[in-house]
């Protein structure tokens, strides 16, 4: 499918369906329950109150993959404030600085989760992708972009201190996320 057409299909879709197209496949991404909602509001919390700092955007759609015709949704993105103002639907992923998926509880989207999207997000670049894993009860960073790929990758027990490196340059207390896992 050629990417304008995967587009046009995503402008149409009820707001109760999310598409992207990762791969040259389109996947549909389950909205976020409850429990995955209070994740990222919470990780939201860490940045609000800081008027000059980045600020973790709600599934701002990003063009991915090597080539750019990737389409992805992150449950979050972490980006300067007001980097986004006069894009469009999807943004180029220059000066993103963090994006953060947690596991929806559907197979299909939590296969392209884990195994699609850090390549995808790599290609282009991002510096870290935070994974929430309330399956394996995890959390994995992935960072070291280096040729397109993340070359390195740390997974850690919900509950444990999570560094997450530059340029985000923060550690995360992530014993709040227990209530939230499975």
């Amino acid at each position: 499918m050629p990417v304008e057409d995967f587009e046009e299909l995503a402008r149409r879709a009820p707001e109760t369906v999310w598409l992207e197209f990762i791969g040259g496949r389109l996947a549909v991404k389950r909205g976020p329950d409850g429990d995955r909602s209070e994740i990222i509001a919470w990780l939201q919390r860490l940045w609000a109150g800081q008027a000059d700092g980045p600020w973790l955007y709600g599934h701002r759609g990003l063009r991915t993959e090597a080539d750019g015709k990737g389409r992805a949704r992150p449950d979050g993105v972490l980006a300067p404030a007001r980097h986004f103002v006069g894009h469009g639907e999807w943004s180029d992923p220059a000066g993103v600085l963090m994006v953060v998926e947690v596991t929806a509880d559907d197979p299909d989207t939590d296969w392209y989760t884990r195994m699609e999207k850090p390549d995808a997000y790599a290609a282009v670049g991002i510096p870290v992708y935070l994974f929430i894993d309330r399956d394996d009860c995890s959390v994995v960073v992935f960072n070291q972009v280096e040729d397109g790929r993340y070359r390195h990758e740390e997974r850690l027990a919900i509950g444990a201190a999570v560094r997450i490196p530059d340029p985000v340059n923060i550690t995360l207390d992530t014993e709040p996320l227990k209530e939230f896992v499975d």
